[in-house]
């Protein structure tokens, strides 16, 4: 097994697959990244011109089926029964509970809006949306470009620079699993504690920037 098959935590449903070859599959992976990323980054732009937000379940599918359109007959749609996650102990909720979690997760985002803060609230949604896992496959993808999206909205600002959040969780996941499992294990204790991705997405966020600073002329102290 390589390190990066290590540092993996895939869905496995009972699915017919689409696309058979793996070299198109990856291409088809790598053109609908695109696709979500421009989708979020259009959710973003309407939210801030409107100039108010409500995280809706709709969002959350929408993304999801912009990630695995043509790849996934359940693109869009929540996953119709049962899903393991490879290389989690976590065993997600029934099928029949997903709809209502994921509504859950919208009310304590809109509720908590205004007196928390965008780390906070992104990693919540980063967290919890994992811990549901709705969908037959994208859960990962699609929980990371939701808790960037929730980010920049409460933040107020399409966030420059690169790589992004998501980005970084993906070339360096190991970081990314360890915050999801201190979350799980507080979770099972009966308490919501999400400090540890708050953590870990201020340090990747305080990079993004950094980068972006630097590639204006900045200089950051030696």
């Amino acid at each position: 097994m390589t390190g990066d098959e290590r540092n993996r935590r895939d869905s496995r449903a009972l699915e017919p697959e689409l696309i058979v070859d793996p070299q198109a599959k990856a291409v088809a992976e790598a053109r609908n990244g695109f696709r979500q990323y421009d989708a979020a980054i259009g959710a973003i732009h309407s939210a801030l011109e409107r100039g108010s937000f409500k995280l809706r379940p709709s969002l959350i599918l929408g993304l999801q089926r912009e990630a695995l359109a043509g790849i996934s007959s359940y693109a869009g749609n929540y996953r119709p029964g049962g899903v393991a996650i490879e290389g989690s102990k976590h065993e997600p909720v029934g099928a029949h509970l997903v709809p209502e979690l994921v509504e859950d997760m919208c009310d304590y985002v809109n509720d908590h809006w205004e007196g928390s803060t965008p780390i906070h609230l992104a990693a919540y949604v980063m967290w919890r949306l994992n811990w549901i896992h709705p969908f037959a496959d994208g859960n990962g993808r699609t929980s990371r470009i939701a808790s960037y999206v929730v980010l920049s909205i409460r933040a107020g600002s399409i966030l420059p620079g690169t790589p992004t959040i998501p980005d970084q969780i993906v070339d360096n996941r190991k970081p990314y699993f360890d915050a999801l499992d201190a979350a799980d294990l507080a979770f099972h204790d009966g308490r919501i504690d999400v400090s540890r991705m708050e953590e870990l997405l201020g340090s990747l966020l305080a990079n993004q920037l950094a980068q972006f600073y630097k590639s204006v002329g900045g200089k950051l102290p030696g």
